[in-house]
């Protein structure tokens, strides 16, 4: 590869989303496939600080506003220090959460508005957009019930209420449907090796159009 790969993943809390990135990474390292793996907020030292800030429960109050600017300062930074140098050192960069999360959470979840959520996400990213998002996606209802079975306690996103969860995923679902080249919706409700199974093949699918070569 000339250049290489950007690769995010999306969906509601409880979406099982981070369990599938373990098996992607996995995945690459069995075909000797050059990586860097990623998460939002996170993945520098700056944008760890912010997300203990984001994620905190209840120690700090944070209004919709300054979440939104939280969450562009840490992409500001990851993008910088991590993302275009990997990218531009050729390999596939896979992030767990990217800029579709602050379209979905902050402008749908919060309120915020819409055309200017995804004008300052650009300019925080550099311009730079995913070459594949797969959306993990799970009825939110489902998605409490995995909440309930879970003995750890929860941040502060994922202390939301239901309703919230019901427009995060209504926005995610807009955002595939208006971006269907990039964005591939994965069934999210089922057992975890079936939805891997349905996202290897999604990846596959891209990489080989990519002539990069991979096997199962």
């Amino acid at each position: 590869m000339k250049k290489g790969l950007f690769i995010t993943l999306e969906g509601i809390d409880f979406s099982g989303k981070s369990t599938q990135a373990r098996y992607l990474i996995n995945f690459l390292k069995r075909n000797n496939i050059q990586h860097l793996f990623l998460r939002e907020p996170g993945g520098t030292k700056l944008s760890e600080r912010i997300r203990r800030i984001l994620l905190s429960k209840g120690e700090i109050d944070i209004c919709p506003k300054s979440e939104l600017w939280l969450y562009q300062a840490a992409r500001s930074q990851i993008v910088q220090e991590k993302i275009i140098p990997a990218v531009k050192d050729g390999k596939i960069v896979i992030c767990d959460r990217f800029y579709d999360s602050t379209t979905a959470y902050q402008s749908y979840g919060r309120g915020l508005e819409l055309k200017f959520i995804q004008r300052i996400n650009l300019f925080a990213a550099e311009g730079i957009k995913p070459d594949l998002t797969l959306l993990f996606d799970l009825p939110e209802k489902k998605a409490f019930e995995r909440k309930s079975k879970l003995n750890r306690a929860k941040d502060r996103l994922e202390n939301e209420k239901l309703a919230f969860f019901r427009r995060v995923r209504k926005g995610y679902l807009e955002l595939a449907e208006n971006n269907k080249r990039r964005m591939k919706v994965i069934n999210a409700d089922g057992p975890k090796e079936k939805v891997r199974d349905e996202m290897l093949e999604t990846v596959v699918s891209f990489l080989k159009r990519r002539k990069i070569r991979i096997r199962m």
